[in-house]
């Protein structure tokens, strides 16, 4: 199932189905309209950050009263502030006579998401500005094997400590949760979100009245919507994002959209079968590229203990340890092989590196690189870009935050609440 990024992953969980989006009613006229303008006003200086009017009206293509009126509706709101630019901000061919453009702004400090993820060897809480702007960030160890569920009671004390006490307006939640839970033996178990997993979240941090309850998703999909967003693939609508920890997970945009599947539950590209006759996954089956190209495979190609760092293999690979670079070699050599498989499937413009192989593709891009143009297709790879990700560790808390504002950027003046 392919739905829009933005509504992909909801409140209600991975198992309630998408609702078809509606047309404004006719009933609603000029006030409906007014309401998208305030949220395209609001989005683009979400996204974009400061911006003077001027910009504003031809971005939008709104005229200049109807923007100065958002803006200043949005300003009363609380939710931008609008400032004369520093002369030495202004490019000197920009510069006339008469008032200056007023520059509006996101209120980063005042209004917030809280972003949430549960990954398989921690667990983070941040607390995220308006504009996208990481304003306290938090984490705790994970235990080994522990399930979604373990991780409420630790992720509500993260946030607990974030509180201010202060009357800053919080616009909503989010958590991304890594696809599998691996015990200590290695056995891997499905284990995302859900809707039992989102009810105790809720309760732990006191959804109700006035405080909206959280959303959630997969955490490639997350990670693959912040980069969409706000990363590397900006702009870009057909993009495969690809999430390295223990295991291998993704995160497919086509057209714009995201596919999750039944459930919600696509995306266990770590789970392709490369070589039937290979290594025993922790999954049951045999041969799963994750065996082969993720960060256990380094670890062991290198000779490491299993909990060691692959940052390390990387850096004497880098220094021309001849067991390192094989072992790199080897590895990068094998995600090009799932890469190639993959883009023969989706045709994407763009395949983007996330988590530890962001580090094992930027060691070995040109490993992977042979490999894709050995055996992907030449209408797949002709076009086909290859990019580590550039928002790294905290993509997935930067997706949840974008999911979490999401309600108050379609309805400004409405959807925010008071802490």
């Amino acid at each position: 199932m392919a739905i829009p990024l933005r509504r992909a992953l909801r409140r209600a969980g991975p198992d309630t189905p998408a609702p078809e989006p509606q047309p404004p009613a006719p009933a609603a006229g000029q006030e409906e309209i007014r309401r998208q303008n305030l949220g395209a006003v609001l989005r683009y200086v979400h996204l974009h950050g400061p911006t003077s009017r001027a910009e504003l009206t031809g971005r939008l293509g709104l005229n200049r009263s109807t923007i100065g009126a958002l803006a200043a509706d949005l300003a009363a709101a609380g939710l931008v502030t609008e400032d004369v630019p520093a002369t030495e901000d202004v490019p000197a061919t920009a510069r006339r006579a008469g008032r200056p453009s007023l520059v509006v702004s996101p209120c980063s400090e005042r209004v917030y998401a809280t972003a949430l993820s549960i990954e398989p060897k921690r667990l983070r809480a941040a607390r995220i500005g308006l504009g996208g702007r990481i304003l306290d960030l938090r984490e705790t160890p994970r235990p080994c094997g522990s399930s979604p569920l373990d991780a409420v009671a630790p992720l509500a004390e993260l946030v607990r400590g974030m509180e201010r006490g202060d009357d800053a307006r919080y616009a909503g939640g989010a958590v991304a949760v890594a696809d599998t839970v691996r015990d200590a033996d290695g056995t891997v178990r499905v284990a995302g979100a859900d809707d039992t997993l989102v009810a105790a979240l809720d309760a732990a941090l006191g959804a109700g009245p006035g405080r909206p309850g959280l959303v959630a998703g997969d955490l490639a999909d997350i990670a693959a919507l912040a980069e969409h967003t706000r990363g590397v693939a900006t702009g870009v609508d057909d993009l495969l994002y690809l999430h390295g920890d223990r295991g291998l997970s993704a995160g497919m945009v086509t057209g714009g959209s995201l596919v999750v599947g039944h459930g919600g539950r696509s995306g266990k590209v770590g789970h392709m079968v490369v070589d039937p006759a290979g290594r025993r996954c922790g999954c049951g089956s045999r041969g799963c590229w994750e065996t082969e190209a993720g960060t256990d495979a380094l670890l062991r190609r290198a000779g490491a203990a299993p909990g060691a760092s692959p940052l390390a293999v990387l850096r004497a690979a880098a220094l021309g340890d001849a067991v390192a670079r094989d072992a790199l070699h080897g590895v990068a050599d094998w995600l090009g092989f799932g890469v190639a498989n993959l883009v023969n499937v989706f045709n994407p413009d763009l395949v983007v590196f996330g988590g530890t192989l962001r580090e094992i593709y930027a060691a070995g891009a040109g490993t992977v690189r042979s490999r894709l143009d050995s055996m992907a297709l030449p209408a797949s790879r002709e076009h086909l870009q290859l990019r580590a990700s550039s928002l790294g560790a905290d993509a997935p808390l930067i997706g949840a935050a974008e999911l979490a504002f999401d309600a108050l950027l379609a309805d400004p003046l409405s959807a925010p609440s008071p802490q």
